[in-house]
């Protein structure tokens, strides 16, 4: 057997749903087009995770010959409804950017374990563009949100890749749109209207993008968010699911049954917004961090998006924990809770 198809069957042993290679030379054309937008992305651009090189890998690393993408399934869980419509599917799954002392994390570990026996240098710190990596590899076509969908699993997953220094056997891209071609769903439904034509969204617009990545101390942001978006945040405190829930496209699995999650079972019973608002330590140890530990290490941040939340649903029963907040140490809370 070649060692293309031992990587496919350890990735899909560890639990991956698909694997597919294509060749390390690059994806020029998504790096100027990156460029182009500085004005929307230079909060990516500028960050430590430096797309355009890895847009074009052997900048970094001039041996790499071959990407190895996979695609991971992470709905196949049911989804407590008392966190649906605050957090994010795929941050309930616990899969995104998981560190090595969980179990998701523990698979891109011994993933990249098994590629190193098995003769494979493996490029450290380069981000691909994993979405056209995955499209080139044969695994993914495209949405028109932008999202990589899946067949049979819908946009309801999430890809990881590893750069290497071994030229394999490489698959057919599968870059394309699948979308009804006059549907246009999630462009309706978005609230702030991120997504402004196919395949084009500003992400400094996107609800998702605003609960996580407005931070202080970031290339090209700050904590602010503007009223217009904030109104339209609706509950969502860590991500947002609505373009992916109208989607056609994923509508069977929206309505397939799956397992419940003890542990998200166990996350939910103890989860409020008014909890949130006024966390203490035991409960972002215990209840925020397990699933939130991918963009923010600092909790006045989820305080900030509790507010934001708990003004939205505009129930005078959370006057008292408003007027509670208004105390808290943190002007960002502060300012927000008015």
């Amino acid at each position: 057997m070649s060692l293309t198809e031992d990587i496919k069957d350890f990735a899909l042993d560890l639990g991956y749903s698909k694997v597919g290679i294509t060749s390390a030379e690059g994806f020029p054309d998504y790096a100027a087009e990156l460029q182009s937008r500085y004005e929307i992305f230079s909060w990516y651009i500028d960050s430590p995770r430096q797309p355009v090189t890895g847009a074009i890998p052997r900048t970094a690393m001039p041996s790499a010959k071959s990407i190895i993408s996979m695609v991971f399934d992470y709905a196949r869980v049911s989804f407590p409804e008392k966190l649906t419509g605050k957090i994010g599917r795929i941050y309930q799954a616990r899969c995104y950017n998981a560190p090595e002392d969980r179990i998701n994390g523990a698979r891109t570990k011994l993933m990249r374990e098994f590629l190193e026996k098995a003769g494979c240098h493996v490029a450290r710190g380069i981000i691909v563009p994993e979405r056209l990596t995955a499209a080139y590899a044969g695994i993914v076509n495209y949405g028109k949100n932008s999202f990589a969908f899946s067949e049979g699993m819908g946009s309801f997953i999430v890809l990881s890749s590893f750069v290497v220094d071994v030229e394999l056997d490489y698959d057919q891209p599968t870059f394309e749109v699948k979308c009804p071609p006059k549907c246009t769903a999630c462009m309706d439904v978005c609230p702030t209207k991120a997504i402004y034509e196919p395949l084009k969204m500003n992400p400094r617009r996107c609800i998702a993008f605003n609960t996580f990545w407005a931070q202080d101390g970031f290339p090209g942001t700050t904590s602010f968010i503007a009223p217009e978006i904030r109104d339209k945040m609706g509950t969502w405190i860590h991500g947002c699911d609505i373009c992916q829930e109208v989607c056609p496209r994923n509508q069977r699995r929206l309505k397939e049954t799956f397992p419940h999650d003890a542990f998200l079972e166990r996350i939910a019973q103890d989860f409020d917004l008014v909890k949130l608002l006024g966390m203490s330590a035991e409960f972002y140890h215990t209840r925020i961090q397990p699933l939130m530990y991918n963009y923010i290490r600092n909790r006045k941040y989820f305080q900030r998006n509790a507010a934001i939340a708990i003004g939205n649903i505009g129930d005078p029963a959370f006057i008292p924990a408003l007027v509670q907040a208004l105390k808290d140490p943190e002007e960002l809370v502060r300012a927000y809770t008015v």
